[in-house]
């Protein structure tokens, strides 16, 4: 099967024009089919603040309510969106910006309040591929921001790392799907002070001891989730580290296998 690449680039990349345009020359260069997506939290949480509007966080978990959501979807699908667009387009990429509700493509129902209420945000129930497999076959790039949709006109936003993941699980019964997540790291740190500390390979079984020994840094466990997610529902292979893993395997980085 023809190899379909998930890239996911982290909000540290995306606010840092040096470092976007670098990913994007990267990114511009990959052949094989490919799908980009992309949050923007700093970005929306600067605007809120511009605006007066207050930002509630709980255990690094956004508080979404309708004028934040309102922030989110400006900032997502709108700025970045659209400026990530322009830029591949002005490196021969074309591509096209998408938020979940474009083309029904991801659907999410709202999640339900148990301990903490998080307002309008989504937790996927479905990804529908027909209309970006005809993008793929034309070498369309969707670019992909962190809102999608319930089918009942409410938009809703979404963690990016399970946006991603969801696209390369949706995408597997037809591609060999790889996903990246991209980011300032070299990869999973076994010291979050010492960059040149890559664990390279994360499997099933050493993920428990390195987690029973608090090796692996708190704000790295949600996308460890994400990863071994895609894996244990035929993704083939996940990458962690900076985007010239990309272009270059042999790169240190961190590699997530069953």
């Amino acid at each position: 099967m023809e190899t379909l690449k998930i890239v996911k680039i982290g909000g540290h990349i995306i606010n840092d024009e040096v470092a976007l345009n670098a990913f994007l020359d990267d990114f511009a260069q990959v052949t094989s089919p490919k799908i980009l997506v992309h949050g923007g939290g700093k970005s929306a949480t600067k605007l809120a603040q511009q605006m007066n509007i207050e930002v509630q966080m709980i255990e690094g978990r956004r508080i979404t309510n309708a004028e934040t959501l309102d922030i989110i979807t400006m900032v997502y699908a709108g700025n970045i969106n659209k400026k990530i667009v322009a830029k591949l387009q002005a490196r021969n990429n074309n591509a096209m910006g998408f938020s979940g509700a474009d083309g029904n493509c991801i659907v999410s129902e709202k999640r339900p309040v148990q301990t903490i209420d998080y307002g309008f945000v989504g937790d996927i129930k479905k990804v529908n591929t027909g209309n970006l497999k005809i993008l793929l076959n034309q070498e369309i790039t969707p670019v992909f921001c962190a809102i999608t949709h319930d089918e009942n006109g409410q938009l809703l936003n979404t963690n990016a790392d399970t946006v991603a993941s969801e696209l390369a699980i949706a995408f597997a019964n037809e591609y060999t799907t790889e996903l990246y997540y991209c980011f300032e790291k070299n990869g999973v740190l076994e010291d979050v002070n010492n960059d040149d500390s890559v664990i390279e390979t994360i499997d099933t079984k050493n993920y428990q001891t390195l987690l029973e020994n608090k090796i692996i840094s708190d704000g790295m466990l949600p996308k460890l989730t994400n990863c071994f997610h895609a894996i244990h529902h035929q993704v083939e292979k996940v990458h962690i580290g900076k985007s010239e893993m990309l272009l270059n395997k042999n790169l240190t980085h961190t590699t997530i296998q069953k």
